[in-house]
């Protein structure tokens, strides 16, 4: 397998959060089955997954439910985040686990 290597995207929706990014490998919390690797921007929980901030894999981006591939439990729902006019997954609250990453993922 090959590690690919991210760096944080730095645009003004980095910059209105407050310029401090982090990344977070995402994990369905029922089977603990690896889902994403994403850039978490300010402080604050998580409560909407951004699609120009899933850095992998690319396969999620296209899709209208966030869904673990493993045991097919629902994360999340497609939606627009009114505010930024963003497209984004509203997460249903319990469904993922998150640890901190240096921003690496095996393709």
């Amino acid at each position: 397998m090959e590690i690919k290597k991210f760096k944080f995207k730095r645009d003004k929706y980095r910059k209105t959060r407050g310029g401090t990014s982090h990344f977070l490998d995402l994990y369905c919390t029922k089977c603990k089955n690896h889902l994403l690797l994403y850039q978490k921007d300010g402080p604050g929980i998580l409560k909407r997954l951004y699609l120009d901030r899933i850095l992998a894999p690319d396969e999620l981006i296209s899709s209208k439910l966030l869904v673990c591939l493993k045991c097919s439990s629902l994360i999340g729902n497609l939606s627009i985040y009114e505010k930024e006019k963003r497209k984004a997954f509203n997460l249903i609250p319990g469904t993922l686990t998150k640890k901190i990453s240096k921003g690496e993922y095996d393709v």
